[in-house]
């Protein structure tokens, strides 16, 4: 493995750790948003992107994607800081009159109405994650985690910050695996231990 590989390495890397850190802001948990972080990141990718002598063709797609990828997150990130200032509400209306589209307003007054709830069958006792928004999945996750836990008498010391680091872990392996978005966990208890199952799903 050459240097460039290596740093292409440790740039991935570097984007899945800081993805987790901002979920758990954007969750609640953390209190300030992983900034400091951030801006290695971002004086690395100036690095990376500033070196002409990775000649690799394959090396240079996947710098590509990865970067296309980061810099989709920033966009995610940025919209979730100015909703989590502005709140939701008046940030998607400041954004509608800036484009110009003047009855966004009274569609936002007026939601839609909401489907009727299914009383038949069991609740899905799956939890859905996908790689723009997991903050909530990561939460309800802890959450059967500790609960499961306590059913079998025991106090779990994982934190939100360890459970996300294991999902994102079996998440990342089963994209990889089946070329989906979308995975879904959920918390099973086998002998006396208490596990995460993981499965791909396959978007129609």
């Amino acid at each position: 493995m050459n240097e460039s590989e290596e740093q292409i390495n440790r740039f991935e890397e570097a984007i899945r750790k800081l993805k987790i850190q901002y979920d758990i802001f954007f969750a609640g948990v953390r209190k300030l948003p992983p900034t400091e972080d951030k801006k290695r990141l971002d004086e690395m990718m100036r690095d990376l992107s500033g070196k002409s002598r990775i000649r690799d063709n394959a090396m240079r797609f996947r710098l590509s994607t990865l970067i296309s990828r980061y810099n989709q997150f920033q966009e995610l990130w940025g919209r979730q800081m100015r909703e989590r200032e502005e709140g939701p509400t008046d940030y998607r209306r400041r954004v509608a009159a800036l484009a110009g589209n003047n009855g966004a307003e009274k569609k936002e007054a007026t939601p839609p109405p909401r489907p009727a709830p299914v009383t038949s069958g069991a609740p899905d006792p799956y939890v859905r994650v996908t790689r723009s928004e997991e903050g909530e999945a990561l939460k309800t996750l802890h959450a059967q985690i500790l609960e499961a836990n306590q059913r079998l008498g025991k106090s779990s010391a994982l934190s939100l910050e360890q459970v996300a680091a294991m999902v994102q872990k079996q998440a990342q392996d089963l994209r990889d695996r089946f070329k989906v978005e979308t995975i879904a966990f959920r918390v099973e208890t086998v002998e006396g231990k208490v596990k995460l199952k993981a499965r791909p799903v396959q978007e129609r």
